[in-house]
């Protein structure tokens, strides 16, 4: 079932995205194919292709922005460290006709050149949270990301900000802990850190 948003695939599958400063409208039948999806190429918003339809983002804020890029720098020599890589908005394909862009994974170091990389390939998946979409992430994700066998999934909420870890138990994710301003999370797998959340907001 399409998935209804503003700048989003109607029913017929019309595609209004903003590409720089042009509109862009793609006059398209469902469902999406993977092929048509990748042939996008790159857009100024992330797009996902979620079972034949396309699921179109708004850029994110600049508190999403700074809390990113400060993840990704917090996770980067433990991941060096353990012979994996950060990896921020790649294309994750899921399944096929299921490709998502999450915030940040923690991956294999693979192909460098691959158009996308696969669930086996992921140790940990982050997404955080936006106004707009944030029961996407919270829900939908989720569970595809479990469905997927991802083993630890990072969920951040940008007030505070709160960084809530799931580890995956049989088919279902289960909070493993949760961190907030001055109570830091500590990470043993699949890396060894400790990350502070006010240290994603500094100043």
């Amino acid at each position: 079932m399409p998935i209804h948003q503003a700048g989003q695939n109607d029913a017929l599958g019309n595609l209004s995205v903003e590409v720089g400063m042009t509109i862009v409208l793609s006059r398209h039948l469902l469902p999406w194919t993977e092929q048509e999806y990748f042939a996008l190429g790159e857009t100024s918003v992330p797009i996902e292709l979620l079972d034949g339809s396309l699921y179109v983002s708004p850029a994110p804020t600049r508190r999403h922005q700074m809390i990113s890029g400060h993840l990704s720098t917090e996770l980067l020599g433990s991941a060096d460290a353990a012979g994996l890589v950060v990896l921020r908005a790649i294309n994750l394909r899921l399944r096929p006709g299921r490709v998502v862009i999450p915030d940040l994974v923690i991956a294999e170091a693979g192909d460098l050149e691959a158009l996308s990389l696969s669930p086996d390939e992921i140790r940990l998946v982050c997404e955080i949270t936006s106004p707009s979409n944030a029961a996407h992430d919270r829900v939908t994700k989720m569970y595809y990301y479990a469905q997927a066998g991802i083993e630890w999934y990072l969920l951040v909420e940008p007030e505070g900000p709160v960084l809530q870890l799931y580890h995956l138990e049989g088919d279902t994710y289960r909070e493993a802990a949760t961190a907030a301003p001055g109570t830091p999370l500590v990470l043993t797998e699949p890396v060894n850190v400790t990350i502070d959340p006010r240290d994603l907001l500094p100043g």
